[in-house]
């Protein structure tokens, strides 16, 4: 019996998922509840299980496709049958013999055809369109290659990357005429007799080595949504000078203690608190922006999104409710989301509704920088690092101090620029002398 496996409904509100990984290939036999396919929506990955025990019949998602809720993921024989079609070397199913015909099996199928060569209708479906996704046919469309010129090496002839970029397991690309050519240079070859030696002393410049990364997964999503921010807000960048002198002496302080429950203290958990306070005399920027409604909303409760780097770039984990929540409280969380979200298994829903975000990137934290709203909220807090540096102090002396500069951006749509400096004041005040968080606590 084939069963048609369908994207189920992952979670509230996700309407699409994009393919990340396989875990098995056609021909494979699967067990019931082993993992399946992963997919992505909203910089979370999905590992969904397989629902069926038996073999793997056809994938029609490929990676790096996105697939609606409801949309075939993969056809598998729930029997596993021994009667199943076996892939052949390019995904092409070969059947048995009928009874009473001979034993001989048929030719196998014939070799690629070489360079230049039309391929022959493997390579399309049975309605005679080219077997292709998308990301093939643009990457094409930008080479100038000809997809009906190209053997598919991928399951049932579909043409894959390697195909049209010439690899080893793929016709190469039409090349291009000499006068198309530009200036390329000229392979190497033995000089005419009598000619004269070169002149410019230099050997042979190799040729430019060129890479093409297909932007998919998290890099797609985070690729759109940056897009997405600087299209909608329009983005105005203040930056503020703070000493935190009395801020690093209290953390070297507190963090003996807090360590102790093998909690790692850095600053940010009193910066998180400098913000919730500075979020209370500015409102207006805890909020997200409505666009279709035009309104911007306003939230009681402070969410604060802790922009994190993982291996497959930008994340944004969500601490909720950070005014209910200790320092040391907060050092245990973002501990967890840190290391969960580079091990990519964050859920969705610890990816998503923040309020303001705080963008930091520790020691390598610069001078300064403009971050990017995290649309559709209004505001991002960029942290930069601690430098100690000498200052002149309140009685005219000079003295060493330890400085850190933020950068606040806001959709500057909604927000004036006046909050944006009302806002890191507030945070100033309160990190410059961090004991007023507590009594903001109390």
């Amino acid at each position: 019996m084939v069963y048609d496996f369908r994207l189920p409904d992952i979670g509230e509100g996700v309407a699409e998922g994009e393919v990340v990984r396989w875990f098995v290939a056609e021909g494979d036999v699967v067990k019931e509840d082993a993992p399946l396919v992963s997919v992505l929506t909203d910089k979370a990955n999905v590992e969904i299980p397989s629902p069926k025990a038996g073999k793997v019949l056809k994938i029609h998602a490929q990676v790096g496709e996105k697939v609606k809720v409801g949309g075939l993921l993969v056809s598998i024989d729930a029997e596993g049958g021994a009667n199943a079609p076996q892939a052949g070397a390019a995904g092409n199913s070969v059947p048995p013999p009928p009874p009473g015909s001979s034993s001989i099996p048929p030719p196998p199928p014939p070799p690629p055809p070489p360079p230049g060569e039309a391929a022959p209708p493997g390579n399309r479906d049975s309605g005679g369109r080219i077997l292709a996704t998308p990301s093939v046919r643009r990457m094409a469309a930008e080479k100038g290659v000809d997809l009906s010129s190209l053997r598919g090496t991928g399951p049932n002839g579909r043409i894959t990357e390697a195909d049209v970029a010439g690899g080893p397991s793929g016709s190469a690309a039409p090349t291009a005429p000499p006068s198309e050519r530009g200036t390329e240079p000229s392979p190497p070859g033995p000089s005419p007799a009598g000619a004269a030696p070169s002149t410019t002393g230099g050997a042979t410049p190799s040729p430019d080595q060129v890479e093409r990364i297909p932007i998919r997964g998290v890099r797609r999503v985070i690729f759109e949504h940056m897009a997405e921010a600087t299209h909608k807000a329009a983005l105005f960048t203040y930056v503020e000078e703070v000493d935190v002198s009395e801020l690093v002496r209290l953390r070297d302080k507190m963090a003996k203690h807090v360590e102790k429950h093998g909690v790692k203290l850095s600053y940010l958990p009193f910066v998180i608190k400098g913000v919730v306070a500075g979020l209370r005399t500015t409102p207006r920027m805890n909020a997200r922006m409505d666009d279709e409604r035009n309104e911007l909303v306003v939230h009681s409760s402070h969410h604060i999104g802790i922009a994190t780097a993982a291996p497959e770039g930008l994340i944004v984990p969500v601490v909720r409710d950070v005014g209910k929540k200790s320092i040391t409280q907060l050092a245990k969380e973002i501990q967890d989301l840190a290391e969960r979200g580079r091990a990519g298994k964050l859920l969705r829903s610890e990816l998503t509704g923040g309020t303001f975000t705080i963008t930091s990137l520790g020691l390598l934290g610069g001078v300064m920088a403009t971050p990017i709203v995290n649309y559709p909220e209004v505001a991002i807090m960029g942290v930069h690092k601690i430098t100690k540096r000498p200052v002149y102090l309140p009685d005219g002396t000079v003295g060493p101090a330890h400085l850190m500069n933020l950068s606040v951006s806001l959709d500057h749509r909604v927000l004036d620029g006046i909050i944006g400096a009302q806002f890191l004041a507030s945070v100033k005040g309160y990190l410059e002398d961090p004991h007023q968080l507590f009594a903001e606590l109390a």
